[in-house]
């Protein structure tokens, strides 16, 4: 007889109790607008009662999962389809920012629906600057009016700081640009956006996101010059925003003129052929010869690794400047351009402590190699010079200047002699 106790089959795997909470809701915005829709339809066009409404609601509705919607319908009226169409199939609103008056202080209002809703359920800040990215790449789905609606209201939001200047990536779109739609479009923008604050306002937001110097891909490729862009905004009004594009362009032109110089020193190219290509690329760039002179300085400074002991720098930058003389003297024929030049010196020997000590003797090897004569030396050390280490610099030029002045007198002593 088998003793052995016959084992029980068992079940493989296991089962989990699952909790009707923990079931990942199924996405369904219909229910979600329909309540906004009604609640936007019994308030109107009190946009005062509007964002009590939306205050209100926040705490009933699901916000965090339907900003989409709740994005679309404030601007559309409901939820809208790739390219900018309104979806068919689900109930709308007439009291929304397309269909609202085209008028800059109709906007203002709605900027204030929109700031007090991001104000009170902050978690919505990212997901409404995601909407205005796409509603820009829906330009083309919508009217004119509405565009402009839209514009004006953007450039609202950028000035009070509720949306970052990154948006305008979504403008250049090849498309809209190719249609003209995107210059159209930043017009009343821009319009608004220095309404609100001014151009150096709008410049710093710009600069922060990179996007100062890209304004120009808001027009075709043969479109894309400085005279187009210049008369495309001066002609729409904004003349500021033209001057200040037309700035970043040239500090654009200027820096890679410093860096092809910079490439021909490192490379030992003859100075004839460097003063020619300057001369060339000034006229290009229409540039003065003061500026001309700061960009050389810059140049002939930047192509050289300096010795980090003061007492040997020195030395160092003579034996360099003395090379580079001819090159320095070619632009310094005016004497703002000799003056352009000692400031530019004064602030290189401030900024780069090595060369503290330096000024003087930097300046005396210039005077002897005709790039800055004493007229210039002496209306700096009067009253040309800047606060940037001004009582060092003053007092190592102190012997030189009187020098210099015993010089001058016994010149003109001499010249009354002679009559």
């Amino acid at each position: 007889m088998n003793n052995q106790k016959q084992q029980k089959p068992t079940l493989t795997g296991q089962r989990f109790k699952t909790r009707k909470r923990d079931e990942k809701e199924r996405f369904d915005p219909t229910q979600f607008q329909e309540s906004i829709v009604q609640g936007l339809n019994q308030t109107g066009s009190d946009l005062e009662a509007v964002a009590k409404f939306l205050d209100a609601s926040g705490a009933k509705l699901d916000y965090r999962r339907y900003a989409e919607t709740l994005f679309d319908i404030l601007v559309a009226g409901g939820m809208l389809a790739p390219g900018g169409t309104l979806s068919d199939d689900m109930t709308r609103t007439e009291f929304c920012l397309f269909t609202a008056q085209e008028d800059l202080e109709t906007m203002q209002a709605y900027a204030q629906v929109f700031n007090k809703l991001i104000r009170r359920y902050k978690y919505l800040e990212k997901g409404f600057e995601e909407e205005i990215k796409k509603l820009l790449l829906f330009l083309k789905g919508f009217t004119e009016s509405e565009r402009n609606k839209l514009a004006m209201l953007t450039g609202i939001l950028l000035a009070n700081g509720n949306i970052s200047a990154s948006i305008l990536n979504s403008l250049y779109n090849e498309n809209l640009v190719k249609e003209g739609v995107s210059a159209a479009f930043a017009v009343k923008l821009f319009k608004s956006w220095i309404n609100e604050k001014d151009i150096n306002c709008v410049a710093g937001s710009l600069r922060k996101v990179g996007m100062d110097n890209r304004l120009m891909e808001l027009f075709p490729a043969n479109k894309r010059s400085c005279e187009h862009f210049s008369k495309y905004f001066t002609d729409a009004g904004l003349k500021e925003l033209s001057d200040f594009a037309r700035n970043q362009q040239s500090i654009g032109a200027r820096k890679e003129l410093q860096k092809e110089l910079q490439e021909m020193m490192a490379r030992g190219d003859p100075q004839k052929e460097i003063i020619a290509f300057t001369r060339d690329e000034m006229k290009k760039a229409g540039l003065s010869e003061q500026a001309m002179i700061s960009i050389i300085w810059t140049s002939v400074m930047s192509c050289v690794e300096w010795n980090k002991k003061e007492e040997l720098v020195c030395e160092q930058a003579i034996k360099h400047l003395k090379q580079y003389s001819p090159l320095l003297k070619s632009f310094t024929s005016q004497g703002l351009s000799e003056l352009s030049l000692l400031l530019k010196i004064q602030e290189y020997c401030y900024d780069n402590i090595h060369f503290m000590k330096a000024f003087q003797k930097i300046v005396v090897l210039l005077y002897k190699a005709d790039v800055l004569s004493e007229e210039a030396i002496l209306k700096w050390y009067s009253e040309a010079h800047v606060a940037k280490g001004k009582s060092v610099f003053l007092e190592q030029m102190k012997k030189f200047v009187e020098w210099l002045k015993n010089a001058e007198e016994e010149s003109e002593s001499e010249e009354e002699e002679a009559d």
